[in-house]
């Protein structure tokens, strides 16, 4: 039997400047640009992608760090969960230092960025329910210039990239308050999640944001979850609650996310949720509680 190998890229290119890496993505429509490569090469070793060539975010110094922006950080996009889980990064944005350092082993965390966390958009990515919480935004690079988009429509795949485009930068509200990333793994330290939580506090505008990933094929906001929450919060005081109150928005949020059955067609109850579905819900019920309690202690 005759096996054959996974056909590679033709051709690879290594721009050191934002612009180049534009032209080069403008001129070979079919290239994927790539930095890390942990979840690219993973589509092209399984034979789910065979790209025609490939441009390589490596060498641009810009997209590897940070600064501040009228109250936001704007990240690069080829920011490493390695880089992002450092002390003065955790200083910033707790809540995605957290997801970084939970991203995986070592050569993972090293290797993989935040612009490809996003643009893959694999449900289970650490990165995005946290991104999803804060609220941020996607500075896109392309041909016509640089244009905003909120992370929430890239990963709901309204707003796909057009050719020639690339996520540069990731831009952050800086909000100066407790924000938390916990997620469960089924198995003893970093691995694939089977659900996760991020809860951002944003004493400025009184509200408690929470997302919840890996549950579903992007993260899920339970808006109601968080109104009801915000309003109980003593926001003038301690900000502390009643361990009754949560758990009653751990499953709340269990609740939106994990939803029943609908009822049967003749007006019947659902029947009961099955053990795996129930297990799921009391883990996002329980993840939801912690962040929570931990992002107000």
């Amino acid at each position: 039997m005759t096996t054959h190998a996974p056909r590679t890229a033709h051709s690879v290119t290594l721009p050191t400047s934002l612009d180049e890496a534009v032209a080069a993505l403008t001129a070979m429509p079919a290239a994927v640009p790539v930095a890390g490569g942990t979840d690219l090469m993973a589509a092209v070793n399984k034979g789910r992608l065979r790209p025609a060539g490939l441009v390589g975010l490596g060498r641009i110094n810009e997209l590897r760090g940070w600064q501040y922006q009228d109250g936001h950080a704007l990240l690069g996009a080829g920011l490493t969960h390695a880089r992002m889980g450092r002390p003065d990064f955790a200083a910033l944005i707790p809540a995605l230092a957290a997801a970084a350092r939970a991203a995986g082993p070592p050569q993972i965390r090293n290797a993989g960025t935040l612009g490809g966390n996003v643009v893959t958009a694999a449900p289970t990515g650490d990165s995005l329910p946290v991104l999803a919480a804060l609220e941020a935004d996607l500075v896109v690079a392309g041909p016509a210039g640089g244009r905003e988009v909120p992370v929430s429509h890239l990963l709901a795949g309204r707003e796909m990239l057009q050719p020639g485009e690339l996520v540069a930068f990731v831009r952050v509200p800086l909000l100066h308050a407790p924000q938390v990333f916990l997620k469960a793994t089924g198995r003893t330290g970093p691995g694939r999640a089977l659900a996760s939580v991020a809860v951002v506090l944003d004493p400025a505008r009184r509200a408690v944001r929470c997302a919840v990933g890996a549950i579903a094929p992007m993260p899920l906001r339970p808006l109601e979850a968080e109104h009801w929450i915000a309003s109980l919060v003593d926001w003038d005081g301690e900000r502390g609650l009643t361990p009754e109150a949560l758990v009653a928005f751990g499953e709340y949020v269990a609740a939106a996310c994990v939803p029943d059955q609908p009822p049967a067609a003749d007006g019947e109850a659902p029947p009961p949720l099955p053990p795996a579905v129930l297990q799921l819900r009391r883990t996002v019920s329980v993840l939801a509680r912690r962040a929570l309690g931990r992002a107000l202690s």
